[in-house]
């Protein structure tokens, strides 16, 4: 189990950006709003983790579309090897509710920066 620990982008000039290696196995975050979550792909194959908050709801009305669930999470897609992926969690924050976990996602690097 890891703990994303956020690195907090408020104030000027640099900081060390807090990186995290997931274990595959009940990793964890908390969402703030503004937030921005890194995930680098160091290992050797493509990896495909999903987001999770455990009290995401199953029936989230979306204007035009209908009815959608959020209960079995974000599926980020495949991150290849050497590669990464940016997510805004402003965007998927129908997915953050709850206690948040990141499955399928063994030896990626994450960073999670607050505003």
């Amino acid at each position: 189990m890891a703990t994303i620990t956020a690195t907090s982008l408020g104030g000027s000039g640099q900081r060390a950006m807090t990186r995290t290696t997931l274990t595959g196995t009940a990793d964890t975050f908390t969402y703030n709003k503004g937030a921005i979550l890194v995930l680098e792909n160091p290992t050797g194959g493509a990896l495909s983790p999903t987001i999770t908050g455990a009290g995401a709801s199953s029936s989230i009305p979306v204007a035009g579309y209908g009815t959608v669930s959020a209960a079995g999470g974000y599926a980020v897609g495949s991150i290849a090897s050497g590669a990464a992926k940016v997510i805004p969690l402003d965007s998927i924050s129908a997915f953050l509710t709850g206690a948040i976990s990141i499955a399928s996602g063994t030896g990626l690097v994450a960073a999670l920066l607050n505003p």
